[in-house]
């Protein structure tokens, strides 16, 4: 109203000069009072970019949880299917506690077998092999039972396991341990009666650095070509030749081999946001589990 009794109020003005005064004072008007919901969406986008920020990914869980990851091979993709199996990996998790582990963890696994007496078996090993994506993901665990060397290959999972024990927490040098098989047996012993060992609250997972020596020649696989860190071979001049022939030191420059073996980071935050919430719930169960003591009344002694 006072726009309009400014203009009116003086003389002089044409009818052609008011109505474009009175243009410019509207769209003004109209300016200001346009402001305030563009604040209010910019407040609102702020508040929920940093909601997203809040909620960070932690970079173990690439190394936690592998087999969450799909096959980086773009002939076995397929979006839908790695999303149902997500879902039924989740699932499974709620009913069986799948602890952490690495290759060279010592592991035991209680499973259904129906020849076994009791229709349950135990096996207790060091984990030797981890791989697979997605409700193919397995491990093997291997031991020595009576001068014999057995390995057993489980589906991570499998209905059938009931519990999965991580008795020692431990890491290698190496990403497999297949060469245990050309090793001295005392590197793969490990009773049944072995006690769990507990690690402190937030302490990193130790590396066990340690070295094993190889028996002599003949060997399961060439192991000289595979450049290992945690074994040590017994070598003639022939296939140290061969070891020094099959370097490429090359490889780690290699972009493009990098990037056809993973998976892209940002594809990674994006398939463990997905399943982010049900992770960290169960892991704050195992912790108030592993906290829990329990009460065993004492027996009245005449």
């Amino acid at each position: 109203m006072a726009v309009f009794s400014s203009i009116f109020s003086r003389s002089g003005y044409s009818g052609l000069q008011a109505a474009k005064i009175l243009h410019n004072a509207v769209r003004k008007s109209t300016l200001v009072t346009d402001a305030n919901p563009v604040d209010k969406s910019f407040n609102s986008k702020t508040a929920e970019q940093s909601f997203k920020q809040d909620k960070v990914i932690p970079s173990r869980y690439r190394f936690t949880y592998p087999e969450f990851l799909p096959d980086p091979n773009p002939k076995f993709r397929n979006s839908l299917r790695e999303k149902l199996e997500r879902i039924d990996m989740l699932a499974r998790r709620a009913h069986i506690d799948i602890p952490e582990f690495y290759v060279g963890s010592i592991l035991a696994v209680t499973y259904s077998e129906r020849h076994a007496p009791g229709k349950i078996n135990k096996f207790v090993g060091i984990c030797i092999e981890r791989h697979g994506g997605g409700l193919r993901a397995k491990f093997q665990l291997r031991n020595v039972v009576d001068s014999q060397g057995l390995e057993v290959l489980f589906e991570l999972y499998d209905p059938a396991i009931q519990k999965i024990e991580c008795l020692r927490l431990e890491k290698r040098l190496d990403s497999h341990l297949r060469y245990l098989r050309d090793a001295p047996q005392e590197y793969s012993t490990f009773p049944f009666d072995m006690e769990q060992e507990h690690l402190p609250e937030g302490a990193p997972v130790p590396v066990n650095e340690i070295k094993i020596k190889l028996n002599p020649y003949p060997w399961l696989e060439k192991w000289e070509i595979q450049h290992l860190k945690g074994a040590e071979l017994q070598l003639n001049e022939r296939r140290r030749k061969r070891q020094e022939k099959s370097k490429k030191p090359w490889e780690k420059y290699d972009l493009m081999k990098t990037y056809r073996s993973t998976i892209p980071e940002e594809e990674q935050n994006k398939i463990f946001n997905e399943v982010y919430t049900k992770l960290h719930e169960l892991e704050i169960t195992r912790r108030r589990q592993k906290h829990k003591r329990i009460f065993i009344r004492p027996k009245k002694t005449v």
